[in-house]
């Protein structure tokens, strides 16, 4: 039995990689694969992601994306319960898709206020390096990641600003697929 996909995005601070822990935490197998982590793998040459989009971030996000669905995939052939987090939006999900033909695969935006997202950037501790630093990418990516162009592109929202990291599980555990 293949296990499901869930693809989180949202801004820094929506809680991708702590709902993503502790939704896993609920199955017997389960594989996070962030992003972020798989881009920090490149030992010299590391582009980091900006606002402006540069070239070099954009295709290192795309082979990271790419090797990401190809784990994905494995695992979740393998009877893994997946999580992918992720700032995407609905078309950076479609050359990803290409590799999950057949699989249930689950697009979930987290979505908070601007100073909810702030205060969880700031009072995080799962970042090796000075959080402040994506403040101004919070600010960028607010407006520019509605979340009615998700819900129009077919993913599932979930409001997490009074929600506990608990109740946001059971929100996403709740979820009815396809949305």
């Amino acid at each position: 039995m293949t296990g499901p996909i869930w693809v989180f995005s949202g801004s820094p601070g929506a809680g991708k990689t702590s709902v993503s822990r502790a939704l896993l935490s609920r199955f017997p197998l389960g594989l996070h694969l962030p992003i972020d982590d798989l881009r920090e793998l490149v030992v010299s040459g590391l582009a980091q992601p900006a606002l402006d989009h540069p070239p070099e971030a954009v295709r290192q996000f795309a082979l990271a994306r790419t090797a990401a669905a190809h784990h994905a995939r494995l695992y979740a052939e393998a009877g893994f319960a997946v999580a992918i987090d992720d700032v995407l939006w609905p078309t950076d999900v479609a050359p990803m898709a290409a590799h999950w033909a057949g699989l249930d695969v689950r697009p979930v935006r987290l979505y908070t206020t601007l100073e909810v997202a702030h205060f969880r950037n700031r009072t995080r501790t799962n970042k090796t390096y000075d959080t402040r630093v994506l403040a101004p990418l919070i600010d960028g990516l607010y407006g520019q990641m509605p979340p009615q162009s998700f819900r129009e592109a077919g993913w599932a929202v979930v409001d997490s600003t009074h929600l506990t990291l608990e109740q946001t599980v059971e929100a996403v555990l709740g979820l009815t697929w396809p949305v």
